[in-house]
């Protein structure tokens, strides 16, 4: 199934994606596929949402994977981010009963291919979600968390190595970086 070449309603981004064999995101009126991702990035992806799990256990928090659509109102961009947190309740779209539009926190595995737009034009949508607190990078090439925290206005950048423990303000957790990162079959 081809995506649409020319601008569509997010109705009919909705009636596409749900036939779709692949994801898609919804950006200004066009349909863009996901890249698929390699096995780096499914190990890194799972064992962030594994280790939030765990951090939120007891919580009114849970965490998400790559399937929970998330939508940006004021942008009306609609994207899967590799890991999404939400707190006290889920908020639908009013546009898309299966799309959030109040994550806490936002995690994304860079990839050479999407490095650009999650640290540029992703993260300026995502900056317009009053819910979000905190937007984590997670890098492939080296072990690197990096995490850019609302304070007020401000997107303050924190930086985590091997041996350092991710601090999410946000939801009261703290995630070992060498744990993320440890590979059994590697």
């Amino acid at each position: 199934m081809g995506e649409p070449a020319e601008r569509i309603s997010y109705g009919e981004y909705l009636a596409f994606e749900r036939d779709a064999e692949t994801k898609h995101e919804f950006i200004d009126g066009m349909v863009v596929a996901m890249a698929g991702g390699t096995p780096e990035h499914s190990r890194l992806a799972m064992n962030m949402g594994v280790a939030l799990m765990n951090a939120l256990r007891g919580r009114r928090c849970s965490a998400f994977s790559s399937d929970l659509r998330v939508h940006i109102p004021a942008t009306g961009r609609s994207t899967y981010p590799d890991v999404t947190v939400v707190c006290d309740e889920r908020v639908t779209a009013e546009v898309d009963p299966d799309a959030i539009v109040n994550p806490t926190v936002l995690v994304e595995v860079l990839s050479p291919t999407t490095e650009a737009s999650d640290r540029g034009e992703k993260f300026s949508h995502y900056r317009r979600l009053d819910s979000l607190q905190e937007y984590v990078l997670v890098r492939q090439d080296e072990p690197r968390i990096e995490v850019y925290r609302r304070e007020g206005d401000i997107w303050a950048l924190r930086d985590y190595g091997e041996g350092q423990l991710v601090e999410l303000a946000s939801i009261d957790a703290r995630l070992d970086v060498s744990a993320i990162y440890a590979d059994p079959l590697g």
